[in-house]
């Protein structure tokens, strides 16, 4: 367990007021390609907190499927954890740990679903196989056995042959996360890190501050 004893040095790049871009958006676009284009494993993946119906913490990683002016966007089940935790709080955070990158990005929104055009436009992005997969899966349900998931998962593969059409399933869409604040972190030596925090304006103009490590 040496890591719990290690203090690793974060680096002297600096990220200020000066450096950093207007717009949280392209900020975080930039980031996003930084993280490509430096092969970070699923660089979109995203950290998504909620609070359940039972008013308890609850996160899981998603992946971010689109991004926009409008916010952050991700796909799930319908009647999943997080989907029933959505349905009685719409607050959430989500947070993109480049951690190779020594770089985070923190946002506090509200979460919504997105129309069934849309969703249907992100379900035909998928591979036949995921969309399979998202089909023969009652997410968050329990199941007697791995062997119960794949044999629901090779009837579906008999209905729908290599090349077929697989229908989106009623309970699969899209979400979109709009954010009231985005915080991006960059590491820096002696936990010296750099903290700003964009807040979005009754105007939806964006204010940057700088917080304390």
């Amino acid at each position: 367990m040496d890591s719990l004893k290690r203090h690793t040095d974060y680096g002297s790049q600096d990220f200020t007021e000066d450096t950093v871009l207007p717009d949280p958006f392209a900020q975080f676009a930039a980031w996003l390609a930084d993280a490509e284009a430096e092969e970070v494993f699923e660089p979109n993946a995203m950290i998504l907190g909620t609070i359940d119906p039972d008013n308890r913490p609850s996160s899981r990683t998603v992946l971010l499927k689109g991004l926009s002016a409008e916010g952050f966007e991700f796909v799930t089940n319908y009647d999943s954890r997080k989907a029933r935790a959505l349905v009685a709080h719409a607050d959430v955070t989500l947070l993109f740990p480049w951690y190779a990158l020594k770089r985070q990005v923190i946002v506090h929104g509200s979460a919504h679903r997105l129309s069934a055009a849309e969703s249907d436009a992100y379900w035909n992005r998928r591979p036949q196989g995921a969309q399979l997969a998202s089909a023969a899966s009652k997410q968050s349900q329990p199941v007697a056995s791995r062997a119960e998931l794949d044999a629901a998962l090779t009837a579906l593969e008999a209905q729908y042959p290599e090349g077929a059409t697989v229908p989106r399933p009623e309970n699969w869409g899209a979400y979109r996360v709009v954010p009231r604040v985005i915080e991006f972190w960059a590491g820096r030596s002696r936990r010296f890190h750099d903290r700003l925090v964009f807040t979005r304006g009754a105007d939806d103009s964006w204010a940057i501050t700088r917080l304390q490590p």
